[in-house]
């Protein structure tokens, strides 16, 4: 089994993109990601994401790749990338939450690596979906 990384990001909805493109996005990513082995579960609040991914490093870095090349997002700012030792998303090639509060994605954007980490994966209870 290929060794596993995962990256958590925050970034900004581009002031010209509609809040709807945010299905399309997931839509895509959900083919995407399961052909290359990515998991994760994207958070938006109608203005802020955040996106908790993980799979094998080479498709991981492809993806991220893309992702900050992406114009529908801007001020994509990394808060923690690392190994992973096992899959904390194992149903969603992307699973998708919104939340209402926006300080609680503002919250985790201003903090960096594992405090940024444990501050999402604490919300995750809170979302629409299980991870």
């Amino acid at each position: 089994m290929p060794e596993l990384e995962e990256i958590l990001y925050c970034s900004l909805l581009a002031a010209d993109q509609p809040t709807h493109v945010v299905g399309r996005i997931v839509t895509q990513a959900r083919s995407r990601n399961a052909s290359a082995g990515i998991t994760g579960i994207l958070v938006f609040d109608g203005m802020r994401f955040c996106e908790h991914i993980e799979g094998p490093a080479e498709p991981l870095r492809a993806l991220w790749a893309r992702l900050q090349a992406d114009p529908r997002h801007t001020d994509v700012r990394v808060l923690h990338q690392g190994s992973v030792a096992a899959r904390r998303y194992q149903r969603f090639e992307m699973g998708l939450a919104e939340v209402e509060f926006e300080d609680d994605l503002a919250g985790i954007a201003q903090l960096q690596g594992g405090e940024a980490l444990q501050r999402f994966l604490a919300l995750r209870p809170r979302f629409d979906i299980g991870g």
